[in-house]
């Protein structure tokens, strides 16, 4: 094989699973999520809340749920941001899979899990929102995410409830910028293993 072929096979994967990903980012990042992890996955503090992320009442008198199971508010977080991650990196997985196994190539599960696990990991550490809102003000985007914020609804007494993530928002446009700019990574890196295996003669 030919550093001019392998270059081609490898320019080919790359953009395959550049194209795989990124077209299947929103099915997975949106429409596969649950509303559950959507709304909790975020949640962080130390106050106790009701796995539906509803805060637990400080007046026991008040609280009609008393004996369900409740958790930290960061623990909750954790919880529904990893579930989120474990159903997206499955439905990417499976997609990859799905084109390359099409298009007659087949990738090394090294490398496909390499790929996975990259994206995984920081999506779910991009989706937790505080290392994201943290990076965000480190590169001076601190008025931008306070400012691009939304109205989300309207309570009864006409007062507007303003919220600084989700569609809409600067938090999210930063979180699906970085997604997809890690994907192009996690793209090289699973290229780059794959054809090392190919010069090894390894089987595909």
């Amino acid at each position: 094989m030919t550093d001019r072929s392998t270059s081609v096979q490898g320019l080919a994967l790359a953009g395959a699973l550049l194209a795989t990903w990124d077209g299947l980012h929103p099915l997975f990042d949106q429409w596969a999520q649950a509303s559950r992890d959507a709304v909790n996955k975020g949640a962080h503090g130390d106050h106790l809340v009701y796995r539906d992320g509803t805060p637990v009442s400080k007046e026991a008198e008040n609280d009609d749920r008393t004996g369900q199971r409740t958790m930290t508010a960061t623990r909750l977080g954790w919880i529904s941001a990893a579930r989120h991650v474990a159903g997206y990196s499955v439905g990417q997985l499976a997609g990859t899979v799905a084109v390359t196994r099409t298009l007659g190539y087949r990738v090394p599960a090294g490398a496909l899990l390499t790929g996975a696990g990259i994206n995984a990991l920081t999506h779910l550490v991009i989706d937790k929102r505080q290392p994201l809102l943290w990076l965000a003000a480190k590169a001076g985007k601190g008025g931008y995410v306070e400012h691009c914020t939304v109205v989300r609804k309207v309570d009864e007494e006409g007062n507007a409830r303003s919220e600084d993530s989700g569609p809409g928002t600067a938090a999210f446009e930063l979180d699906q910028a970085a997604h997809r700019a890690i994907g192009v990574a996690a793209a090289l890196v699973t290229t780059w293993i794959t054809l090392r295996a190919v010069r090894k003669g390894q089987p595909r």
